[in-house]
Parts: C-alpha cells; structure tokens; sequence
C-alpha cells in the first residue's frame, strides 16, 4: 500500500530506528509512547487489521509473538511483565490501518482498559 506509513517504514522509505527486522518482522519504539517501554511490533506485509487475516498469515501471527517473546528478553520485561495489546478498527482505537501489536512495560500498568 503506498499511502501506508507502517509499509513506509518496513520498506525503510520513512527511517526509523528499528530495534529488531527480519525478511517478515520489524520492530520500533512508539513515537508517542503510553509506557516507559512501548514499542511497536508489525508485519512487513500490509494487513490493515486483525478482521483482515487469512488462513495463510496464521504462521506470520505466532511468529510475531516469537519476536515479542525476544524483545521481552531483551530489554529484560519478561519478569516483571508486559501488556500486549491489538487494536482493530477504529472504534477500538486503531489509527493506523496495518496490523501492529503494542508492547507496553517499565512500569506497572493499571487494570484500566482504554
């Protein structure tokens, strides 16, 4: 998609910072972060949301649980723990149309949902 800017920065058309790429996967910090820790974790392909998957991306989905799992290592947030969190559509607050999970951690996060 080309008006897309998750698909600009997975193509490194927009730079960011990546903390983590593979050929499927990248990964970076929220430029409007709601936690300490809060990055941003999306597919390189374009999926606008969840309601989006097919039966093929089944594969993709765990391994972007995989990717969390390793940056949850990485910046030592697998102890003290993290929220994961997937917004789909606009009504639940996705601003961005391309399937992107949050990582939120470095503090404790209240039981409140937003």
């Amino acid at each position: 998609m080309t008006d897309c800017i998750f698909c600009k920065i997975a193509n490194k058309e927009i730079g960011t910072d990546l903390i983590y790429e593979d050929e499927e996967i990248v990964a970076f910090n929220d430029i409007n972060p709601q936690a300490p820790i809060h990055i941003l974790v999306i597919p390189k392909k374009h999926i606008p949301s969840v309601v989006d998957l097919s039966d093929e991306d089944e594969a993709l989905i765990g391994k972007m649980y995989t990717v969390i799992r390793k940056l949850a290592k990485k910046y030592n947030i697998e102890e003290s723990g993290f929220r994961i969190i997937v917004n789909c559509k606009e009504d639940a607050g996705q601003e961005v149309p391309h399937l992107h999970f949050h990582i939120l951690a470095g503090k404790k996060l209240g039981t409140k949902i937003v």
